[in-house]
């Protein structure tokens, strides 16, 4: 009996050390307080983990996972914990740690990748003196590395729950990537890794992990053998965590180790928490018949967009691929996904586009920020640049509202002037604007569809937003006689909570429609009768009129009225066999004309009047003042007067001495 328990041990020890022996590709591990106002003396924490690790499982059937794990919401049996690593006594963190096992979120068959990705969350009461290091630390590392193949790994977390200067929790910075980004060798490379905070005003650095636990920040080695993994040459800039390197060798994993801290303020010195954030790179030489431009993730949301999600709502996100040369096959879309979010198989719906749906429902145990990315993978291993987007479950995106033609949320439609420069729309919420560059929106002309004016909302300065309101001050001369629409990218409006969850683009040409009023546009109207009888048929002088469009919001009609001439003309009729005759003679009509009307709009009187009304204000109340002082000081010493008792008891003095006076 006893060999057969030592035989069951064997073997799952075997089974442990399948995924745990040189398995491991990276991961993160980030936290945030499920309320930041403090209460009490403790706090409730959730606490995230996501790691990558290699897809195939020898011992097992099937021996590696597939897109139905994602569906099925497998879980991951890497049966270890994430543990406390330093000054543990100031808190109540299980001492036995945190389950590392976790939900399958991603399968990824790529022979180069090989990558099985899943994540946790858990939910903690720690005290407000909580400042400790937690990590996961094992072995080993895969083989074929740069630098650290086959050695431990160790990431951690410093979770400090110190109130911040303001007086609230803070929450730790959040990121995500993709397990392997593809890079050709001996090319210089600039890759950016996405981080962000749900504290908005913090001041985000990263900086290379490092074995220094007397120095570093976590007081633990944060990256075990990996340290340095990427060249020595490479630079990393810490404001926006940039990295710049060139990769030497082909067919070799680069790991790259990164802390990603956050700062109250630019002139803090200590970080309030520390992410890790570890991932692989993989060097390759391009093949003789690859494309010479890698494909690219294109569509309706770019690259770093936040959205805003509700729960319980099923999402449908579209990632589209663009490939450049015939013969070009999308065969791999890596991704780093939530859990729950499903990813369909890859299809190509016209020549060079390529495109995956993903598929999720998000719960409210997901509340707050999920990160997704995804590269493409074509046939001969050229990968796009990383993807990722960030989903706030449980927030709203502002919706930019349709316009109306009668008291609409935008301005102008219908009909306007040639010299029309401002333009607004409203949205559902306070918006803000976008956080990055590249949200444009633009103006085209309704006959070509080619766009005539554009403006990047990440810093054009004639874009204002205002509460609710976007003013846009468009310098541009419009073709009278012409239609015009307005389309916004994704993100023009920003929300204003955590990333700033941006609006839906606008890309509808129906949306938002003007036309530019034409002067010189003229009708002329003929009339053709022909009678049962003989009879004289002249047309009347007809004026031409043109009516401003724009008398349902302006109640001004704007009319002008031209001379025209026309032809009278005389149809003698006799019985049926006599035949019709036809003269004519010319007859020319009065001219008339109407001054036109200036139409000035609510919102043009309030600026024509803003400067005035700012210059008036100041000298009407410097005026009053002195006034108002004089009243004050006169109604001062009246009311002294009325109270002081030293002037009732005069009073009262007098009163009686002209009693007696009268009395003698």
């Amino acid at each position: 009996m006893k060999l057969i328990w030592y035989l069951v041990l064997v073997i799952l020890y075997a089974l442990y050390n399948t995924i745990e022996g040189a398995h491991f590709r990276g991961g993160i591990i980030s936290w945030r307080p499920l309320n930041s106002t403090p209460s009490g003396s403790s706090a409730s924490i959730l606490i995230h983990q996501r790691y990558f690790w290699n897809r195939e499982w020898s011992g097992f059937t099937p021996p590696y996972c597939t897109e139905a794990d994602v569906a099925s919401q497998t879980s991951i049996p890497v049966n270890s914990y994430m543990t406390c690593l330093s000054n543990c006594s100031s808190s109540t963190y299980p001492s036995s740690g945190l389950s590392t096992v976790m939900t399958t979120t991603d399968c990824d068959q790529n022979t180069i990748i090989e990558s099985w990705a899943g994540e946790r969350y858990d939910t903690l009461t720690l005290p407000l003196t909580t400042s400790i290091t937690i990590g996961f630390q094992s072995s080993a590392w895969m083989t074929a590395l740069y630098i650290g193949g086959g050695q431990s790994w160790s990431i951690v977390n410093r979770l400090n729950l110190g109130l911040r200067p303001d007086g609230y929790i803070n929450s730790s910075p959040v990121t995500n990537t993709l397990p392997v980004v593809f890079y050709q060798i001996n090319t210089q490379v600039v890759h950016v890794v996405q981080m962000a905070d749900n504290d908005a005003t913090d001041i985000l650095q990263c900086r290379w992990s490092n074995s220094a636990s007397g120095s570093n920040y976590n007081r633990v080695d944060e990256c075990g053998g990996i340290c340095s993994g990427l060249p020595s040459s490479t630079v990393v800039t810490a404001s926006n965590c940039t990295l710049s390197f060139t990769l030497p060798t082909a067919n070799l994993y680069y790991a790259c180790a990164l802390q990603i801290e956050d700062y109250y303020s630019s002139s803090s010195t200590s970080p309030m928490s520390s992410v890790p954030i570890q991932f692989l790179f993989y060097g390759y030489t391009a093949s003789s018949g690859a494309c010479s431009e890698r494909p690219s993730i294109i569509g309706d949301r770019p690259n770093r967009a936040c959205i805003g999600v509700p729960i319980g709502v099923q999402l449908n996100e579209t990632i589209i691929i663009q490939t450049y040369c015939p013969g070009q096959t999308i065969v791999d879309l890596v991704t780093s996904s939530p859990y729950g979010m499903t990813h369909s198989a890859i299809s190509n719906p016209s020549t060079n586009l390529w495109t995956m749906v993903l598929t999720w429902t998000p719960v409210a145990a997901q509340t707050g920020p999920q990160g997704f990315c995804a590269g493409a993978i074509d046939n001969s291993s050229l990968q796009s640049d990383p993807w990722c987007i960030t989903y706030l479950v449980d927030y709203d995106s502002p919706d930019l509202i349709r316009p109306t033609l009668v008291q609409g949320s935008a301005s102008p439609v219908g009909t306007v002037f040639s010299n029309q420069t401002l333009f607004s729309i409203e949205a559902s919420s306070t918006v803000g604007r976008p956080t990055r560059n590249g949200t444009d929106i633009c103006f085209h002309d309704a006959d070509t569809n080619v766009s005539v004016v554009c403006y990047d909302a990440g810093y054009a300065s004639n874009l204002v937003y205002t509460g609710n309101t976007i003013v846009i001050v468009a310098n541009y001369s419009w073709t009278p006689g012409k239609t015009y629409y307005v389309t916004m990218d994704s993100g023009f409006a920003s929300g204003s909570v955590f990333c700033h969850a941006e609006s839906s683009p606008i890309t509808d040409p129906t949306y938002w429609r003007f036309n530019i009023w034409d002067p010189a546009v003229s009708s002329t109207t003929t009339t053709t009768t022909t009678p049962f009888t003989t009879a004289t048929v002249t047309t009347r002088p007809t004026s031409t009129t043109s009516i401003n469009t724009l008398l349902t919001t302006t109640g001004i009609a704007l009319t002008t009225t031209t001379a025209m001439t026309t032809n009278a003309t005389t149809a003698s009729t006799s019985d049926s066999t006599t035949a019709a005759s036809t003269t004519a003679s010319a007859t020319t009509s009065s001219e008339t004309s109407e001054s036109t009307v200036a139409v000035m709009y609510p919102k043009d009187f309030e600026n024509a009047c803003q400067q005035t009304v700012a210059i008036m204000t100041p000298v009407f109340f410097i005026t009053l003042m002195p006034v108002h002082a004089v009243v004050m000081y006169a109604a001062f010493i009246k009311i002294s007067n009325m109270f002081n008792p030293a002037h009732i008891q005069a009073q009262a003095r007098h009163k009686r001495r002209l009693r007696r006076i009268f009395a003698a």
